[in-house]
């Protein structure tokens, strides 16, 4: 039996407890609102009560993981005799990859004849979490953990991200989108349509003209890169559930999609990408 634990953060937004099921270990991430002392973890609030707060106008920010959490969680499962395999959030939209790859470096210096592998999954979200899924199944296949790494590193540039969000104001404050087209957006009721490219980094590809038109673009895109329709689909939404289900429906009936899974897009995500954020994720031809 290959003697590794597999670890991701809740950027994948999938649950402790369906992460549990994969016999997967996570770590959270931590946010706070702005004129706020208190903070939160990532599952300490309610996905319905956090897009409340920011409908309201409360502004979310977040953190990346430091590097004594991994110091610590890494070296327990170490001086348990495991070794260690950890997928880590986008390093194209967080330093945390750069600070577990730090620790893992140190680590095996104290504990030569273990492993801490860090591996970039260069994806976000519902995405990162459908690395997750697929790299737990391949384990259970017997996959050490280098040939797990080697099997990550060959799919996380065909698992495509696509999706559109309701409020270009989110995106305007991340620096994704000016100020003066946000605002035209608002206005126009402009839905822009993004993705996750190949070093990780979000990237605004097109425009709808309203909310049904920016679903439809979702689901062409995986009409036209899915390799197979069978595949696992995951869609993620944030608050916007209805929304999610309109997209399975074209996804199904019009592109004969079979194995679609729900998520919801949580606190640390949706800090950046605001309520009403809709995701579609595959694997394609290409990202």
């Amino acid at each position: 039996m290959n003697n590794y634990v597999i670890f991701t953060d809740l950027a994948c937004d999938i649950t402790t407890d369906i992460l549990k099921g994969w016999n997967v270990k996570s770590i959270p991430l931590s946010f706070i609102f702005d004129g706020s002392r208190d903070q939160y973890y990532s599952e300490d609030m309610s996905v319905k009560d956090f897009y409340n707060i920011m409908r309201t106008g409360g502004v979310a920010r977040t953190s990346a993981i430091n590097s004594e959490i991994f110091r610590e969680t890494f070296e327990a499962e170490l001086k348990n005799g495991s070794d260690v395999i950890y997928i880590a959030f986008s390093s194209g939209l967080s330093n945390t990859c750069n600070n577990a790859g730090m620790v893992a470096e140190e680590l095996m210096k104290v504990y030569p004849d273990r492993k801490v592998i860090v591996v970039d999954s260069l994806a976000a979200s519902g995405g990162y979490g459908l690395l997750v899924y697929f790299a737990s199944k391949k384990r259970d296949e017997g996959a050490t953990a280098e040939e797990l790494e080697q099997y990550i590193i060959s799919i996380r540039n065909k698992l495509c991200h696509w999706f559109t969000v309701d409020d270009l104001v989110y995106l305007k404050r991340g620096g994704r989108v000016s100020a003066t087209k946000a605002f035209v957006g608002g206005v126009l009721g402009i839905k822009p349509v993004l993705h996750v490219d190949e070093e990780g980094h979000l990237i605004n590809v097109s425009k709808a003209r309203g909310r049904k038109a920016s679903v439809k673009a979702l689901a062409e895109k995986f009409g036209e890169l899915a390799i197979d329709v069978k595949d696992t689909v995951f869609i993620s939404n944030g608050d916007c559930k209805e929304d999610a289900e309109d997209l399975e429906s074209i996804l199904r009936e019009k592109y004969g999609a079979v194995d679609i899974t729900h998520t919801d897009i949580g606190p640390i995500i949706g800090a950046h990408a605001g309520p009403g954020t809709l995701a579609l994720f595959f694997l394609g031809e290409h990202k």
